[in-house]
This record gives structure tokens, C-alpha cells and sequence, in this order.
């Protein structure tokens, strides 16, 4: 039975425009909100600047964590984690894994699994406007995948996501967004039925992975729901100007900030609850001072001397950045609490050394969220938890009933509750 292509490009173009799987029985509608942020830094950090050299509440902070003192007893830096199964060999295909810990990423026949922030999406994502948003700093590439392996793409214009969050359309755009996702409900009927008919001309094996289809098309039609009653729904206002788009794809830390300044006032808004941000990692020169060699160059720097150097200058101004998100969320009140009381901020990467692309001892810093921080917990990299323990326990964290994600066998122990 032949499925004309092109009908089925026009259902998955709804698919990447509504990327969201969401369930309408939603649990705590009326609780504190709870939100997480995961950063992925693609090509890490120097572990000697980031990791400290002590551990427990008395740590001694490294170089990096300097620059957020400010907030010590709102983060914790984890060391030692690592992903099960994963290789050296494909380092930088890790970040495919970054947020589901399926290995083999790069590998042929390699097929990706949920993320953390779409599992959770399904359980909160229909609390808001957004259920959730994939940003990065460059390119369309990121950390965000659907639950049958394909990925969700990123945005990397502030500009546009602006729009999407703050700004209202006239009533023919308006008109025309209805009139999209009206096409889309025939499109999905269009495509079941015929899934329908070819479903009896197939081996066992084949109507499984047809079952997975149906199950997209069926949580397709769920989502389309929910961004039908949202569009009736007034945006809300923010008193700054759009942000304007940085077409220099080496300007790391301009795109990075205005990143970060979209992902507060999408919190403090409350416009979503679930954000996943790919910082840049270009091979050109950044605009910085003292900097004359690629990111890429840099982090690739076989102990060169004046490579780590210029390293240091591109990763203390993305500390920086850090820096000032943290401080914008810590100064948004919500009743009684902050916005980041209530938003568990994560920063890591697929990589633990990028000059050498091991993938072991990643960095990891959690912030917010309402967990006991202060502290540097160091894990045995020979015999660690895999990083996935600390997915449960975020999704738990964020009001989620799971005892397991990925490749977990657990929660990570030394996180409590503040």
C-alpha cells in the first residue's frame, strides 16, 4: 500500500511545530509550579577549573565556581557521573544522549529514547502555554527528543521565540493558526486510516513499530488539543523590548545571554515550565577579548598552554552568564519563594574532557529546585551511579511519581530536600 510523501511531510511538520506528548490528567493543578532548566555545554569544561578539588559542605570552590559564590548555598557541584555504556569514541555524538543515557549515540543502528524534559512534559507540560522549549545557541541541533527516538528541534532566534511567548498576532494570524491545526486533525485522520489498512498486510514485528506510529498520532491529536485552548488565551505582557537576533554564530556568550534573559521571562511568566538550552560551541574566534583561536581549537587544546588560557576566557565568561541567570531568578519573587526556589537549573555536558572526548567524571552543577545545597559531592568515576540517578531524582523533585528513568537504578544518594 503506497502513503503519499507528501501528505505524510505535512503531518510530521505539525509534529515538530507541537512537540510535546502530554496526557490530559494532570495531578497538583493548584500546587507551587515546579519547573526544570537544562543547559548543555557541548564541548564541557575544563575539569581542573571547574571541578573542586575538596568535597562536602566546606569545599573549596575551583576557579569557575568563583565567579557564582554568591549563590553557593543555592548549588551543588556533583563530579565523578557518567552515563552507562557510553564511549570515548563518539564524544561529541554523546550530547544525543546528554538527557536520555541511551549509549551507542554516533554508533550505526543507534536509536535515541526519551529525554528527561519530554518525560516531564508528559506529566506538566499541559500546566502552561508552552509545554516545553528547546533553544540553542546555534543551529537547529539539541537535547530534546520524542518518545519513539526522533529529536525535537531547537530554536536559536530569540527573536522568534519571543514572539511565540509575548506577542499576540492579528486576527488573520490568528485565524490562520486555527486554520493549521484544523488541517492537521484531517491530516492525522487522513494518515490512521490509512496506517489502519496497512496494518493487516504486516509481520508482527512491523505492526509493532506501526503501534508506535498510532500512539504519536493519538498524543499528536492530544496536543493539538491543548494548543487550541491556549490560542484563545491572551499572551502574557513583559515590559522589555524584543530581543534582536546575533548573526554571528562565533558570539557565544552574546547568544547565551540572550538565552538566558528569554528563559527567565518564560519562567517568570510562567509561559512554560520545561526549558532544554544547547549553548554554541562554533569553530570561529569569539568576540572576546584576549581570544584570537575557535572555541572548538580551544577545547581541543592537548594541554597548550596558551590554547588553556584562551579556554579559561571563553569558559569565565559563560560562568558569567551563569552568574547573572541565577541572580535574575533568585530575584523573581513568587509569594513566598523565588523563582528559582521552585526551577531546578542544570548545567552539564556529554563531555567530561573534551581535549581528550572521554566522557566519564562529567561536570555537573544544580541549582534552585528546592534541594539542600552548598556542597560538592564527589563520586568514585571507577564505580559511579549513573548520571540518570539524578534524573529521578529531579523528576521527583518536580512533583513526578517515577522511580526510574534511563538507565537508573535509582535516585542519587547525598540529594535531600530543603
Amino acid at each position: 500500500m503506497n502513503i503519499d510523501r507528501r501528505r505524510f511531510l505535512r503531518a510530521s511538520s505539525v509534529a515538530l511545530a507541537l512537540p510535546w506528548l502530554e496526557a490530559f490528567a494532570v495531578r497538583g493543578a493548584h500546587s507551587p509550579p515546579r519547573r526544570m532548566v537544562c543547559i548543555c555545554a557541548p564541548l564541557g569544561f575544563c575539569p581542573d577549573y571547574f571541578i573542586p578539588k575538596t568535597t562536602g559542605q566546606d569545599y573549596e570552590l575551583s576557579p569557575y565556581l568563583e565567579i557564582i559564590k554568591d549563590y553557593r548555598d543555592q548549588f551543588t557541584v556533583i563530579s565523578g557521573l557518567e552515563h552507562a555504556g557510553m564511549s570515548s569514541s563518539f564524544g561529541h555524538q554523546a550530547s544525543a544522549s546528554f538527557l536520555t543515557g541511551v549509549p551507542g549515540a554516533g554508533r550505526p543502528g543507534f536509536r535515541n529514547r526519551i529525554s528527561l524534559d519530554q518525560f516531564a512534559a508528559e506529566h506538566i507540560g499541559a500546566h502552561t502555554r508552552v509545554p516545553s522549549l528547546a533553544l540553542a545557541g546555534h543551529g537547529a541541533g539539541g537535547l530534546s527528543w520524542t518518545r519513539t527516538g526522533a529529536l525535537i528541534p531547537s530554536d536559536d532566534s530569540p527573536s522568534r521565540v519571543f514572539s511565540k511567548l509575548f506577542l499576540e498576532g492579528n486576527p488573520a494570524q490568528k485565524q490562520e493558526q486555527l486554520r493549521h491545526l484544523e488541517d492537521g486533525y484531517s491530516i492525522l485522520d487522513d494518515l490512521r486510516e490509512q496506517a489502519g489498512s496497512l496494518s493487516r498486510h504486516l509481520g508482527s514485528e512491523d505492526r509493532s513499530k506501526l503501534d508506535e506510529y498510532l500512539t504519536s498520532i493519538r498524543e499528536l491529536e492530544l496536543q493539538m488539543v491543548s494548543e487550541r485552548d491556549w490560542a484563545s488565551k491572551p499572551k502574557p505582557k513583559v515590559d522589555v523590548a524584543p530581543p534582536k537576533d546575533i548573526s554571528n554564530p562565533a558570539d557565544l556568550i552574546g547568544r547565551t545571554r540572550l538565552l538566558f534573559d528569554l528563559t527567565h521571562l518564560a519562567l517568570q511568566t510562567d509561559s512554560t515550565r520545561l526549558i532544554t538550552i544547547m549553548l554554541a560551541g562554533s569553530t570561529g574566534s569569539p568576540p572576546i577579548e584576549g581570544v584570537s583561536l575557535g572555541h572548538h581549537d580551544l577545547s581541543h587544546h592537548g594541554k597548550d598552554p596558551i590554547k588553556l588560557a584562551q579556554l579559561r576566557i571563553v569558559e569565565i565568561e559563560t560562568m558569567k552568564t551563569v552568574r547573572d541567570l541565577l541572580a535574575k531568578l533568585q530575584q523573581s519573587k513568587e509569594d513566598e519563594a523565588t523563582v528559582l526556589d521552585r526551577t531546578i537549573l542544570y548545567l552539564g555536558s556529554n563531555l567530561g574532557d573534551a581535549s581528550s572526548h572521554s566522557t566519564r567524571n562529567l561536570p555537573v552543577l544544580l541549582a534552585g529546585g528546592g534541594f539542600k545545597h552548598g556542597q560538592h559531592r564527589r563520586f568514585n568515576p571507577e564505580n559511579s551511579p549513573p548520571l540518570c540517578n539524578l534524573y529521578v531524582s529531579m523528576l521527583q523533585r518536580i512533583g513526578i511519581d517515577t522511580d526510574t528513568f534511563g538507565s537508573s537504578n535509582g535516585t542519587l544518594t547525598g540529594l535531600s530536600m530543603s
